[in-house]
This record gives structure tokens, sequence and C-alpha cells, in this order.
């Protein structure tokens, strides 16, 4: 068992143990090939989440900070986790992540581009939209519905795989695209958040 199964489980346990996650449509998730996985961002939390519960591993874009640090510099890549420097367009991020994509690699993103502070979905960047437009990888739409309170439910929702290839003929801008996608997320989420007030 490798670093990366090994820290799924722990985060696994973890989280099952805190709040009881309900993972919803992972048969959504196509079993190989690339795949670009973009969900909306409400908890540091969210990555382990989003990787804990399928059995497929997820490759990360994070903030070149946390590769500074001697421990997290070793160990983050080991974790499929790769930097990009925030705040600029980084042409070695993007390159790397339609590499990882077009290997057949599944590419987790989280398009706001940082945490929501009051837990709503923001605009998303265009870097979604790049990697949609510029490569055949399958985009799925997630959505995380909680909040992340101790024994509250904690809904991680994966959407049906969305076709770009219409979206491409056009010539439709990476702007475009993103917009796209993050429409799919938020109707994930106003279902999803309808179904949880629907109960209580």
């Amino acid at each position: 068992m490798g670093i990366y199964q090994i820290g799924q489980r722990i985060c696994r346990m973890y989280l099952s143990s805190k709040y009881k996650v309900e993972v919803i449509g992972a048969e959504n998730l196509p079993a190989d090939g690339g795949v670009l996985l973009c969900c909306n961002h409400i908890s540091n939390l969210d990555p382990p989440l989003l990787g804990a519960y399928i059995s497929r591993p997820i490759r990360y874009m994070a903030k070149q900070e946390l590769f500074e640090k001697p421990i997290l510099k070793s160990l983050l890549p080991k974790l499929g986790a790769f930097p990009v420097r925030r705040g600029m367009s980084d042409k070695q991020a993007l390159r790397k992540g339609m590499d990882f994509l077009k290997q057949g690699e599944m590419l987790g993103l989280f398009p706001e581009g940082t945490r929501s502070k009051d837990g709503k979905l923001g605009k998303g960047l265009a870097g979604a939209g790049f990697f949609a437009l510029r490569t055949n990888a399958a985009v799925v739409p997630c959505a995380i519905v909680g909040p992340y309170k101790k024994g509250q439910p904690l809904k991680l929702i994966y959407g049906k795989p969305m076709d770009f290839e219409q979206i491409r003929l056009e010539k439709r801008s990476a702007d475009d695209a993103t917009a796209i996608i993050m429409d799919e997320i938020g109707q994930l989420i106003e279902l999803h958040s309808t179904e949880v007030k629907s109960t209580t």
C-alpha cells in the first residue's frame, strides 16, 4: 500500500468519525481516462474529502508556499499534489495539469481559487475552462454541501460527466467554459441543499 492509499484511508476514517458523510453519484466517475473533477470550496478539508471515498487517486494543484515547508515539500508530491503560483498565470502548472489529464489521470480543481467565506458559490477562474477545452478529459462537476460540523450531515455529490464537444466546436472562451461548469456545480448544490432543508 502506497503513501497515497494510506493517507486516503486515514482521511476516510477521520472524516467518517466526525461527520455523517454521504457520498452521492460516485458511479458517475469514469473508471479510467483523464478526468477533470471541479468542485466548490468551503473548507481546508475539501481536498481530502473529495478523494477519500473513491478508488482513483486525484492530483491537486496546491499553492507554492506549501512546498516551501520542509516536511510538506517531500510529502505533498507523494500525495498527488503539485505547486501553482497563486495570483498569476502559472504556465508551468497549467502544462503539468494538462499532461496529467492527457496521461489518463484525475485532476481535482476548485475553480473559485480560494475558500468561500460565506459558503456561497463564487465566480470560477478561467483555469477550469482552459483544461476542459484543451484536453479530451471527462469533466465531472462536484459539490460539497455542509457545513463541516461534528455529527452533522456532510454531502459529497459527484455529478454526471459534462459534454464539452459542442463548446469546443463553437470555440468558446475559457471563461465561458468555466461559467458552464460553475452553473452545473451550483445546480448540484441547490438540489441537495433543498433536500437537506426538507428533511430537517
